[in-house]
């Protein structure tokens, strides 16, 4: 029988590229759900294509139309209420999580509660409540399995192998279009610079959050959360054309790495058909299989990154290492920063400053889903006051 799939943020760029995979592979996964926000001219397309049996869009008004446009026996609902009908009551067998920010975190629960697969491209849930989803997990039997290209590179090393074997982990990071440039350089950089991310395509914060490093200290976060290891056995490379997405260093001396294209179909084509794998190539030369001119799949350089230039890296791991409800606070402050540097609002060197203002006024409290949603609300207005303040300030 094909398994089940729903998609929470079917319309978004994990739910979209997972809808291409399954679209490939028509007698392995059948969709029983979409979730979306907004777009609900593109979630009508979805849904009339992949025929589920479940949709919700965020708009409480959009739910009429969609009604009106979509076979008698499909549900259609809205809201967190939606989300939850999709994620929780649709019957799926894997919940891709594809949805930004905290919108599906009880819908995400409620699927790991029934005993789903998670396939998790959200950040925000695992940085905030990953030590929550995980203990979640354990009591009901669901499996985690990540999406983000690093996570699953190190997922897959991991295979097989004793997780007190782990001596190091690490995670590569592309650089961003900003690696080569000085912190002055960086400082005042444009909108439209920082969105030049050399090898892969995705979001405007995304894409930001790639050229601060602050994706990778997220990522730091998430791997101690998904793997259960220190922040000191957790390091990050740069490595340029994006090959290499993940080592794992055992006690004995090997190293475990995987490559692919930089291509996010791969890891969700993983996620969601382990303990399989796909049947998308036969054979293929090996420089094409890894999407890279032959140079620089011989070379496979890296490089440390310098915190002093790149300070949202070490925001990340002093977060970490601080544990309890900072990282929320540090993703959700993350998040108003970026959003005032697209708006314009403040320099790219500000990011940092006001992410680091709002971890700092962050108190250390104990972790629950509760105090999670706490600090990521408290976390923005932090973040707030701190743009505010840097717009109120004399121009130096």
């Amino acid at each position: 029988m094909p398994k089940r799939i729903a998609i929470l943020g079917s319309t978004g760029s994990i739910g979209t590229q997972t809808l291409d995979v399954i679209a490939r592979h028509p007698d392995r996964f059948r969709v029983v759900g979409l979730a979306a926000g907004r777009r609900t001219a593109q979630l009508l397309e979805q849904a009339k294509r992949f025929e589920p049996q479940f949709v919700s869009c965020a708009a409480v008004d959009d739910v009429e139309s969609l009604r009106a446009q979509l076979p008698s026996h499909t549900h259609v609902a809205s809201g967190a209420a939606g989300l939850m009908v999709v994620a929780a009551e649709s019957g799926a067998d894997v919940v891709v999580a594809g949805t930004d920010g905290a919108v599906a975190f009880d819908a995400i629960f409620a699927a790991v509660e029934r005993g789903a697969r998670i396939a998790v491209a959200n950040k925000e849930l695992i940085v905030a409540a990953g030590e929550l989803l995980v203990a979640a997990a354990q009591r009901s039997g669901a499996e985690i399995i990540p999406v983000d290209s690093e996570h699953s590179a190190l997922f897959q090393c991991l295979v097989g192998e004793p997780r007190e074997r782990i001596a190091t982990m690490i995670l590569t990071a592309s650089g961003g279009p900003f690696w080569e440039l000085s912190a002055d350089e960086m400082r005042n950089a444009s909108v439209k610079d920082a969105l030049r991310h050399p090898t892969w395509q995705m979001g405007v914060k995304n894409t930001v959050d790639s050229a601060s490093l602050m994706n990778k200290g997220l990522e730091v976060i998430e791997a101690s959360r998904l793997f259960g290891v220190g922040p000191e056995k957790i390091e990050v490379l740069v490595h340029r054309t994006s090959v290499a997405h993940g080592f794992v260093v055992f006690t004995d001396g090997n190293v475990k790495a995987q490559l692919a294209p930089p291509d996010m179909r791969l890891p969700i084509g993983y996620a969601l058909a382990y303990p399989d794998r796909l049947d998308d190539i036969e054979r293929a030369d090996p420089f094409e299989a890894l999407g890279a001119p032959g140079a620089a799949l011989a070379r496979l350089e890296f490089q440390r990154p310098d915190l002093e230039r790149f300070p949202c890296l070490g925001l990340a791991y002093r977060a970490l290492e601080r544990g309890g409800t900072v990282p929320a606070a540090l993703s959700a402050a993350n998040e108003i920063a970026v959003e005032a540097f697209v708006d314009g609002r403040v320099r790219f060197g500000q990011i940092a400053e006001i992410v680091a203002a709002a971890v700092d006024a962050t108190p250390d409290e104990p972790l629950s889903l509760e105090s999670v949603r706490g600090a990521d609300a408290r976390g923005r207005d932090l973040a707030r006051a701190a743009v505010e303040a840097r717009l109120a300030a004399p121009a130096n």
